[in-house]
């Protein structure tokens, strides 16, 4: 279609990876993004302010399409906004439980929406190599002392659809306590060849819970996201790579989000390919006017 200076856009923000509203991780979601330009879209996630929001497009030889934009630029994958999205058009009845198609810049992925509202993103195949990067590094990014690593969980980088610098500490004060430089972390992770740092402890607040993590992305413009999908992913990856289980669960349950007060639980099964799933709620609908495509860094809300 065609976008003009009048165009308004509904929009929605759905938290994801929980059924509370106002926990979990807020993604927004921009139902009929069709004819917006990358500086449009770049525009309204500014605007909406969630760590990503996704733009559902049509698409080509899939169900649709989506794309990802942080309040600072595009991502090619985000776990959450993906679950995010499935579960509002499936709760507004837009599309149907079952297998999805789903084009995006990283690639096809698959997203499985159950009849309870349980949505299932699968990725692929992790992928997992030892980071040589130095603990004493790490550990002054994160701001906390070099001594509270678990010494049989090396440092790694892990890929389940974005590669994440993977960090196993040992209690959760340790992991509670952390106070991340954005500047380091960024910089650590440029070196790493990772998009975000995901930090975990087997410590959890849950008896249910495998672990209890979180994860830093301040390269894109996310110091700290409340409940990582992708960072889920690449850590169910990270734990069969480290042998961290004599017998490999059938389920592993990730808790995140405690400390920016957002908790959620990411439930993931590793079957070759990665897949993670949770539940999700709308918090917030409303419109949005999208800028001129000649004036992209403007917005009026």
């Amino acid at each position: 279609m065609d976008v003009d200076a009048g165009d308004r856009r509904d929009v929605r923000i759905v938290d994801a990876f929980t059924t509370e509203p106002l926990a979990g991780n807020p993604a927004g979601v921009v139902p009929d993004a069709d004819g917006l330009t990358d500086g449009q879209m770049r525009a309204v996630a500014s605007e909406v302010g969630a760590s990503e929001t996704a733009f559902v497009r049509s698409a080509d030889g899939a169900d649709r399409r989506l794309r990802f934009f942080t309040p600072a630029e595009e991502i090619g994958l985000c776990g959450h906004a993906t679950v995010a999205t499935h579960a509002h058009l499936y709760a507004e009845g837009l599309i149907d439980a079952g297998s999805h198609a789903v084009a995006t810049e990283t690639g096809e992925v698959t997203v499985e929406v159950d009849p309870d509202g349980t949505v299932w993103l699968t990725t692929g195949v992790p992928e997992v190599a030892a980071a040589d990067v130095p603990e004493a590094r790490v550990a002054d990014a994160l701001g906390i002392d070099p001594g509270h690593f678990v010494s049989d969980l090396p440092l790694a980088v892990a890929d389940a659809g974005l590669p994440y610098l993977v960090v196993g500490l040992d209690y959760l004060s340790t992991l509670r306590s952390a106070a991340p430089d954005d500047r380091a972390v960024a910089a650590l992770c440029d070196e790493a060849d990772a998009t975000g740092l995901y930090a975990f402890t087997f410590d959890t607040l849950s008896a249910d819970a495998a672990a209890h993590g979180r994860a830093f992305l301040p390269a894109v413009g996310v110091s700290e996201d409340p409940v990582t999908g992708t960072a889920t992913a690449a850590a169910a990856g990270y734990l069969r790579w480290a042998d961290a289980y004599d017998d490999w669960p059938e389920e592993l349950v990730f808790e995140q989000g405690h400390s920016l007060d957002r908790p959620g639980r990411v439930r993931a099964r590793l079957d070759g390919a990665a897949t993670v799933g949770g539940r999700a709620v709308t918090s917030l609908t409303g419109r949005i006017a999208v800028p001129p495509a000649e004036d992209d860094d403007i917005l009026e809300a």
